[in-house]
């Protein structure tokens, strides 16, 4: 059933008779159908009436419209208004763009419009690369979707998705110091989404794509890191790669097993499902299996297949095995989510090898809850943030950008986002190294620093970069 949560906030403004007791009639009430109750103000007060705003934690909508019902069925109190916290702080969407220098007198507006603004705008004519020097290109990322696969709702279409994206900026701000600006497409043909991001890429240092669903998002990463040479990274696939690979790394260590030993089972074959596996492959593990709803993927195998799981099927399951996850789970060392809820079971579990590792990372319902896999398992992480061991996307784009950014790469290499798993895996310390933490947490201020110095680093030995750092920074 879950908890009440933040996520489901609700502000009751109530308005019922000034008598001693009817505040307690009022959270009574709440508590009885499951409400919590976070805070409780007066808006207003006389001999007769009081005006209270009640914020209530639900766990979902369902029950917060249950918890409105039970408060409105009471004698003598009316509800003046039902606010929702979260609908609150997107009013009006939940980012904008300000001005680096104020504009106050004749002289500012001169230099910074007409006329003074023609002689920059010549220079970068005559030398194109100075648009990163003299613009906001240096520090600017376009985040591209169609709206086609947001977070667990499908597609739900470019509008549904703003909300989504605006969110994305504010990580890549908040965690990158890097301006992201949300740019939801009408389309969801693949020439039509590249030809679109190609136009628009002159204003842009780098192109982040958001939530296309499988397989046209192999199609328009493929094209567009052909035809641009600014750095092209979709998140679903290969942030999700390099914070999975960065928490194996530690996780390893935990088992005390080889990243060349391991049989790992791979669990839903979409964006982040193939480049998890390319990511590990790249980094030594040699027996991966890939199961999808109709099982085991085999060179053999004609039922739900496409060119990319074509692919995978050449190049995984080296023995061929046929069958389903029972199957793949047999001697396995690491089980890898990347799919749906529920689909993990205690008894499969028993099929793995001692020490296992899972990672459950469908959201907001794993493949396993952590309770049921406890016993099972030596190493737990999921999607959610209420458990250990969280995967989140977040470790890895703000800083992965910021390096790429701050040499003016022409690209995200393989070799740069095996160098941010690493980064990111080695600010867990020996000391600190447990079952419950091999990944740092999302607000680790160290994470996104220490992730651009690597990959600008690995930029530049893999010539990709374009400019120096100065001062080692």
């Amino acid at each position: 059933m879950g908890s009440p949560n933040v996520n489901q906030t609700i502000t009751l403004r109530l308005r019922f008779r000034n008598r001693i007791g009817m505040l307690g009639q009022v959270t009574s009430a709440i508590g009885e159908v499951g409400g919590d109750i976070g805070a409780v103000d007066i808006v207003s007060a006389d001999r007769q009436q009081m005006i209270r705003d009640i914020t209530v934690n639900a766990r979902d909508e369902r029950h917060a419209q249950e918890i409105v019902q039970r408060i409105r069925s009471l004698d003598g109190v009316s509800v003046i208004q039902v606010s929702d916290r979260t609908f609150l702080l997107h009013l009006g969407g939940k980012i904008e763009i300000t001005n680096k220098i104020p504009i106050k007198t004749r002289d500012d507006l001169s230099q910074v419009y007409t006329p003074g603004v023609a002689r920059v705008s010549l220079a970068i004519h005559e030398d194109r690369s100075k648009a990163f020097q003299l613009t906001i290109k240096k520090n600017a990322v376009a985040i591209i979707t169609d709206g086609t696969a947001v977070l667990g709702l499908g597609n739900i279409g470019p509008e549904a998705a703003l909300p989504v994206m605006e969110g994305k900026a504010m990580l890549f701000k908040e965690f990158g110091g890097i301006d992201a600006f949300p740019l939801c497409l009408a389309t969801q043909q693949v020439e039509e989404i590249v030809e679109t991001v190609v136009r628009i890429s002159p204003g842009f240092g780098g192109i982040h794509l958001e939530d296309i669903s499988a397989p046209r998002c192999f199609d328009v990463e493929e094209k567009l890191r052909k035809m641009l040479d600014i750095p092209v990274f979709h998140d679903d696939q290969h942030g999700t790669a390099v914070v999975v690979l960065a928490a194996i790394y530690n996780a390893v260590k935990i088992v005390r097993k080889k990243l060349s030993d391991l049989k790992v089972v791979v669990n839903g074959i979409g964006a982040a499902g193939v480049a998890c596996t390319k990511i590990l492959m790249q980094a030594g593990v040699k027996h991966v299996i890939g199961c999808d709803t109709a099982g085991i993927l085999y060179r053999a195998r004609r039922e739900g297949m496409n060119p990319v799981k074509r692919w995978y099927a050449r190049h995984t399951n080296p023995r061929q095995l046929r069958g389903g996850l029972k199957e793949a789970l047999e001697g396995a060392d690491l089980f890898l989510g990347v799919s749906g809820p529920n689909v993990l079971s205690a008894e499969l579990l028993r099929r793995m090898n001692k020490n296992a590792i899972v990672f459950a990372l469908a959201n907001p319902v794993p493949e396993i809850m952590p309770e049921e896999a406890a016993s099972l398992v030596r190493v737990m992480a999921t999607g959610r943030s209420d458990y250990p061991n969280q995967i989140n996307n977040v470790l890895s784009f703000p800083g992965i950008f910021r390096g790429a950014l701050d040499v003016r790469a022409r690209e995200i290499n393989d070799a740069m986002k095996l160098a941010a798993a690493k980064a990111l895996a080695s600010l867990v310390g020996r000391d600190e190294l447990s079952a419950d933490y091999i990944i740092p947490g999302v607000f680790d201020r160290r994470v996104a620093k220490r992730v651009a110095q690597e990959v600008a680093r690995v930029a530049h030995e893999t010539g990709v970069a374009r400019r120096e750092l100065k001062g080692g920074s």
